[in-house]
């Protein structure tokens, strides 16, 4: 049931429907005590996201130019995301798709001198900014201040450990789909190298992927021991491969690690994808290596729509039920893995 069927059984247009179920004085109280009770008849249920978006865009053109969402985060540099691609193109998703629902953002720093949360909170009513995006935190155990419980926040990533409404990477499901990948070229002793800090920072999700993905598609005991590194030092790396001959490296690690693992491969006489193929898990792809990248645009887009409806529910402060909306990463490809007839099964 929606407004125009709804029309059509009152036999009233779906602008008059909208503002009787709006109580609004421009239709009669008759009229909206029958379209009440026909809603109620019929199940009508509302969408709240749809009615928060129109309800600002009903507003005068100037009022809708001020509505904004601050954009927060608990990095010590004011705009954390100009100084970080991934972050850029996250905030680039949130921006286009604040401009489509009429609002703008605008950049709030926590981490001013002299600031406190009481006085940011005082700052933020002032502003009369009921929506928060979050950009997260350089720490995994950061918690979320419970000075600011009269905004709706959405965070990005899971570094803010307090529950609350988020947009991350699908990091389990983006491990299994480039297993399942890997397996269907003929790879059978895939070796997973894991960045720790990457590791902390998806909660420990691909390498639990990768342990139960080895477990039921190659059977028990055929998982290869995981290699966690903070940088990639030849040694341990070669050592570790030398020792378990993995015919195909899954590489999570930040994006700029990159072209320091094409060096090591290198210098050693390893060649990509004639000796070892190579997939990545990363935020951003450069050439010479296939894999999934992280969808940032989406990740900024969806945080602006779950803020929106949370806004529609007046869902402030820490939520009881948080909502996690995950994104899964786009495959790029660029050869670093052999063609099936090419693989020795």
């Amino acid at each position: 049931m929606n407004v125009r069927q709804l029309a059509r059984l009152a036999n009233l247009s779906p602008s008059a429907i909208s503002l009787a179920l709006r109580d609004s004085p421009k239709v009669s109280a008759a009229t909206r005590q029958r379209v009440r009770e026909l809603a109620q008849r019929f199940n009508y249920q509302p969408d709240a996201k749809v009615i928060e978006v129109m309800r600002h865009l009903r507003k005068p053109q100037a009022i809708r130019q001020q509505a904004c969402f601050g954009v927060i985060s608990f990095y010590d540099d004011p705009r954390p995301w100009e100084k970080s691609l991934h972050l850029t193109r996250i905030y680039a998703g949130m921006q286009a798709r604040a401009a489509e629902l009429g609002y703008r953002l605008e950049p709030l720093w926590m981490r001013e001198t002299g600031m406190s949360y009481r006085r940011f909170q005082g700052i933020l009513a002032a502003r009369g900014i009921e929506g928060l995006l979050c950009f997260g935190s350089p720490q995994v155990d950061q918690d979320y201040p419970d000075e600011l419980q009269s905004q709706a926040v959405v965070t990005i990533g899971v570094s803010i450990r307090t529950r609350l409404h988020r947009v991350t990477s699908h990091f389990f499901n983006d491990t299994v789909h480039a297993l399942d990948r890997m397996y269907a070229l003929g790879y059978r002793r895939p070796g997973l190298v894991v960045g720790q800090y990457e590791d902390v920072r998806s909660g420990h999700a691909c390498t639990s992927a990768y342990l139960g993905w080895c477990e039921h598609r190659l059977g028990p005991g055929r998982a290869l021991p995981i290699q966690l590194v903070e940088r990639v030092d030849a040694p341990p790396l070669l050592d570790w491969y030398h020792q378990h001959r993995p015919d195909a490296l899954l590489f999570v690690h930040l994006y700029d690690y990159l072209p320091e693992l094409r060096r090591v491969l290198e210098r050693n006489r390893l060649k990509v994808p004639e000796d070892v193929g190579v997939g990545v898990l990363t935020q951003l792809i450069g050439e010479g290596f296939s894999g999934l990248q992280q969808n940032q645009p989406l990740m900024g887009a969806w945080a602006i729509e779950l803020l929106v409806a949370r806004l529609a529910h007046r869902d402030l402060g820490i939520p009881k039920n948080p909502r996690v909306e995950m994104v899964e990463s786009e495959w790029v490809e660029h050869g670093s893995l052999r063609p099936q007839a090419q693989v020795n099964c």
